[in-house]
């Protein structure tokens, strides 16, 4: 590993501009830097020649990084000379600050990404707001930043793209107030619990970390984790007259104990993401003084790269499942969490301050938190029979439906949504538990087919109002019939379909999404003979269900049904045929019954009735 000196060269800034152009020329034909180390101007900056030292526990050799498509200098006329040369070689071309007045029109005409060079102070809503929203979510235009809280530190940002870190710093580690999550092989996680036996300051400040992420409460000059603290002041910073700071900043002590502060330029990383709410707010919006500022700490120290939160944000498990494993894929952690956060909320989270891996790694998928909708759907119909009156308090369902909405509930929920679990595994554990319900309730209603349960339709319905469309379809005893919806007027009240025939009556009821049934049989039967019955079924999605057949509790005692009910596994749009022979006792009284032919799926219970007549044997 290369010494610090090997590395950088500590500079005044009336040695800069030569140093600048020796170091450049130094390049080799391949483009690679030579033996001139990168000059860095730390005169009257002793923090910045701390971390010249400190950078060498990170990186080993020089490195001349892949240029980015567009560049633009901010403020470029009051930069020391050299500073602008020293950027130079970080962009393929450079285009003047007059160009970015049109965002829209500068992104039309200048795909790819776009380097934005210069002091914080320039860093204002104006022109970066237009350009970070523009670039968010877009396939063509990126956006990163370099900066620092003066050109020394500037400098000593652009100085940091032109080393590489040693292959030995490999530590990735994420400290979160916030959550506790899951523990992934190869990242040192350290969550509340850890915060009260482990000595975090020292966890932070003695490792080598390749990448490391705070996370947790605070404003834009800490993030809290317990008693420790992240802190943004830096004390060889000036202060500056009239601005807003914190506690310290009028000398009172600060609101955490001091012996357990971690001041930020001094944490050995690579990369530091600072995942808590403003802690890399636009200069004009900043809250307080510079000297404080989580950003400008961080960039005053060794990392290269620096993640910090434009504005507000709900990072949470997901994000934090995300960052760890793009940090072991090798992923960008401002693509990673943006596009985790990208269903919570319309603009992008977080910012890079620092070049972007050369390694191109596929773009993460941007998330709008869509959870599975059978979830939905089963969370929909939890809501209703267990919010509304229609099954009894002491319903023997009761306590399962309740067991399964409070897992509906957390697979819903953001923070828990295919972070502990992946989308096949909460699949699989809810269909799990459906098949279980499923099957308790086909049980259930052909025991008692008077069950609570089964009047859903006149529940549902009774609190609902017409939906005006009405729509033709064929009754299975052959005859015209009209299907229409009930919508239900209180959110724990289902809609509900049903099916009328003029000859046959109210035929048919479901739930939206439920499967379709009709029954089909001749129209009479003969004394102690047997009724041969086709229930057709055309499932709403693929999977199993669950069918039986009851008749009116004055005929049960004449009648034997075979099978008792049935299990089938359905494919969405193929419809399905399921038979059931009814068999009467000789003495049963010759007149007109009615069977009913009920499926059971999803906590969804459909029914058809068919009318017939048994005949004196």
């Amino acid at each position: 590993m290369k010494s610090a000196d090997q590395l950088f060269r500590p500079v005044n800034f009336t040695q800069l501009p030569s140093a600048v152009k020796e170091f450049l020329e130094s390049a080799e034909a391949d483009g690679a830097p030579g033996p001139v180390a990168v000059p860095v101007p730390v005169e009257g900056r002793d923090d910045l020649a701390q971390s010249v030292e400190l950078a060498a526990r990170l990186y080993t050799a020089l490195d001349r990084p892949r240029p980015l498509d567009h560049g633009v200098l901010l403020g470029a006329e009051q930069l020391p000379d050299g500073v602008a040369d020293l950027s130079r070689p970080l962009a393929r071309e450079w285009l003047t600050e007059e160009q970015l007045a049109d965002a829209p029109a500068f992104l039309r005409d200048h795909h790819g990404a776009l380097l934005l060079v210069g002091c914080y102070d320039r860093l204002t809503l104006d022109p970066v707001r237009s350009l970070l929203l523009a670039t968010y979510r877009s396939r063509t235009h990126a956006l990163t930043l370099l900066s620092g809280r003066d050109a020394a530190s500037l400098a000593w940002s652009i100085a940091k793209q032109y080393v590489r870190p040693d292959a030995g710093v490999d530590g990735v580690g994420l400290f979160t107030d916030t959550d506790r999550p899951p523990h992934l092989p190869g990242i040192q996680v350290f969550d509340d619990r850890d915060f009260e036996r482990v000595d975090i300051q020292s966890a932070i400040l003695a490792g080598r970390w390749r990448k490391v992420a705070f996370q947790g409460h605070g404003k834009d000059d800490s993030v809290n984790l317990g008693e420790f603290t992240i802190c943004g002041l830096n004390p060889a910073a000036p202060a500056r007259p009239g601005l807003l700071g914190p506690r310290c900043a009028y000398g009172l002590p600060c609101y955490k104990p001091e012996d357990k502060l971690v001041p930020l330029h001094r944490v050995p990383a690579v990369e530091v993401v600072l995942s808590a709410c403003n802690s890399g707010p636009l200069a004009d919006l900043a809250l307080y003084d510079p000297k404080y500022q989580l950003l400008l700490n961080a960039l005053d120290g060794p990392a290269r790269t620096v993640v910090a939160a434009v504005s507000v944000h709900d990072s949470d498990r997901p994000e934090n499942v995300a960052w760890m494993r793009s940090a072991l894929a090798g992923g960008d952690t401002v693509d990673t969490l943006n596009a985790s956060l990208a269903g919570s909320h319309p603009y992008p989270a977080f910012l890079r301050f620092g070049l972007p891996d050369s390694t191109p790694t596929a773009q993460p998928v941007f998330a709008d938190h869509r959870p599975d909708p059978l979830l939905l759907t089963v969370g929909r119909r939890l809501t209703a029979l267990l919010g509304s009156e229609l099954l009894p308090h002491n319903h023997a369902l009761r306590p399962r439906l309740t067991k399964l909405a409070r897992k509906v509930d957390l697979w819903v929920a953001r923070p828990t949504h295919l972070a502990d679990q992946s989308a096949d595994e909460v699949r699989a554990s809810l269909t799990a538990d459906l098949q279980s319900l499923d099957h308790v309730i086909a049980g259930q209603v052909t025991a008692n087919p008077e069950d609570e349960l089964m009047n859903y339709p006149a529940h549902f319905g009774d609190r609902s109002s017409l939906d005006p469309e009405v729509r033709e379809v064929t009754c299975h005893c052959g005859r015209p019939a009209q299907e229409f919806t009930r919508r239900g007027l209180l959110p724990n009240v289902l809609d509900t379909v049903c099916a009328v025939c003029m000859r046959c009556g109210d035929v048919t009821f479901r739930l939206p999404e439920a499967p379709a049934l009709l029954a089909y049989s001749a129209d009479e039967v003969r004394q102690g003979g047997v009724l041969e019955v086709r229930a057709s079924l055309s499932p709403a999605r693929s999977g199993p269900v669950r069918l039986g057949l009851f008749v009116p509790g004055y005929l049960r005692e004449d009648t034997t049904v075979e099978p008792e009910w049935a299990k089938v596994r359905a494919v969405a749009g193929q419809p399905q045929d399921v038979h059931f022979r009814v068999h009467f006792a000789p003495a049963t009284a010759p007149q007109a019954y009615y069977f009913t032919v009920f499926a059971v799926q999803d906590l969804a219970v459909s029914t058809a009735r068919r009318h017939f007549g048994v005949l004196p044997g």
